[in-house]
C-alpha cells in the first residue's frame, strides 16, 4: 500500500491496515506466516485465556508462540477479571508481541456464560475497569475487538468504543454483528461508521470482507482506518495480496492457479507438521484443505479422501493425484 494506507496504533506503525482476525483453531503460527507472506499488515493470535496463562497452562505456550518472520503480531487475551487481565497483559507485553488485544467479540456459549468475550458488551463499567487496568500495566499498545452489541435491543458499540478511548486504548476493531447473530446475516457496516465518527483512535472494520471489492466498499462506506479479515481468509491467504494490489492500482489480480493452490496446501501442511507434529497437523489440515478447494469441481470427493490421510506424504500424493489441470 502507499504511505497513506499505513496504520498507526499507539507507537506501532503498520505497513498497511490489513489485519488477520483471530480464529480459534485457524490462526496459529503456521497460517499466520502464510498470510504475512501475502502482505498482511498485522497478525492476531488465537484468543488465549488470561487465567490459563496465570495458572501456567501448557496449552497457552503453543497459542502464544510467535516468531520474528510474522511480525508485527498481537496476542489476544480473553477474561473478565480486571486485575488478572492487567497482570497478564503486563506479563505478555514483556515478550516479543507488538500489542495486546482484548477479546470482547467471541459469541461461543461457554465463553459468554463465564462473563467473557461478547458478554462484556453488557457490562460497560467492567469494561472500563478491565481496559484501564490493562493500559496502565502493559508497556505496549492495548487494543480491543468488540461487536455491534450483545443483541438487537442492546446496540452499544459506540458507547463501548468511547469507553475504550477514554481508557487509553490505542485502537478498536468493530465486528458489525451482535452476539445474538453469531456469524449469520449481513454485517452492519453502518455501526462501524458510527464508531469511526465517535472516536479519534483508529477504527478497524470487520465483517463480510471476502474480496478486494468488499474491502474498498468497507473503507468507502465506513471511513475505517483498517480492515480485519477473518473467515474471508480461511483457505485464502491470497486475499491480502489481492486487496493490497486492488487498493493500490484498481486492478484485480487473477485467482490463484491450481498449481498455486496445491503448493500452498502442501506448504501449509509441512509448516503445521514442523510446528505440531504430523498426526495433529494432518487432522487439522482436513478442514484447511476443504477451505482451499471450496468451489472446485468434485471437491466433496476430495474431502472424503482427505479424512483418511495420516501423513504429510499422503497429503502430497493426494494433491498430486487429485489436484490437476483438469480439476479434481
Amino acid at each position: 500500500m502507499s504511505r497513506d494506507q499505513r496504520l498507526q496504533i499507539g507507537d506501532l506503525l503498520l505497513e498497511n491496515g490489513l489485519i488477520l482476525g483471530p480464529m480459534a483453531g485457524v490462526t496459529d503460527l503456521p497460517y499466520r506466516l502464510l498470510c504475512k507472506e501475502q502482505g498482511c499488515g498485522m497478525m492476531v493470535t488465537e484468543m488465549v485465556s488470561a487465567k490459563a496463562i496465570l495458572y501456567k497452562n501448557k496449552k497457552t505456550e503453543t497459542l502464544m508462540e510467535t516468531c520474528e518472520a510474522e511480525g508485527p503480531v498481537a496476542v489476544q487475551l480473553f477474561g473478565s477479571d480486571p486485575e488478572i487481565l492487567g497482570e497478564i497483559a503486563a506479563q505478555v507485553a514483556e515478550g516479543p508481541c507488538a500489542c495486546i488485544d482484548l477479546n470482547m467479540g467471541c459469541p461461543v456459549p461457554k465463553i459468554v456464560n463465564n462473563g467473557e468475550g461478547s458478554a462484556l458488551m453488557r457490562e460497560p463499567k467492567k469494561v472500563e475497569a478491565i481496559l484501564s487496568s490493562m493500559v496502565r500495566k502493559a508497556k505496549k499498545p492495548v487494543t480491543v475487538k468488540i461487536r455491534k452489541g450483545f443483541d438487537a435491543a442492546h446496540v452499544n458499540a459506540v458507547e463501548i468504543a468511547k469507553i475504550a478511548e477514554s481508557c487509553g486504548v490505542a485502537a478498536v476493531a468493530v465486528h458489525g454483528r451482535t452476539r445474538e447473530q453469531y456469524y449469520a446475516g449481513k454485517a452492519d457496516w453502518e455501526i462501524i461508521r458510527q464508531v469511526k465518527e465517535a472516536v479519534k483512535i483508529p477504527v478497524i472494520g470487520n465483517g463480510d470482507v471476502t474480496s478486494p471489492q468488499d474491502a474498498e466498499r468497507m473503507r468507502g462506506t465506513t471511513g475505517c482506518d483498517g480492515i480485519m479479515i477473518a473467515r474471508g481468509a480461511r483457505g485464502n491467504p491470497w486475499i491480502f495480496s489481492q486487496i493490497l494490489h486492488y487498493l493500490e492500482t484498481g486492478e484485480q489480480l487473477p485467482a490463484p492457479s491450481l498449481a498455486q493452490i496445491k503448493e500452498m496446501i502442501y506448504r501449509h501442511g509441512r509448516l503445521l507438521t514442523e510446528h505440531k507434529g504430523e498426526r495433529t497437523a494432518m487432522c487439522q489440515m482436513r478442514k484447511h484443505v476443504a477451505w482451499y478447494t471450496a468451489g472446485l469441481p468434485h471437491s466433496s470427493a476430495l474431502r472424503g479422501e482427505i479424512s483418511q490421510m495420516e501423513t504429510l506424504k499422503e497429503l502430497g500424493q493426494l494433491l498430486e493425484n487429485r489436484l490437476t489441470i483438469r480439476g479434481l
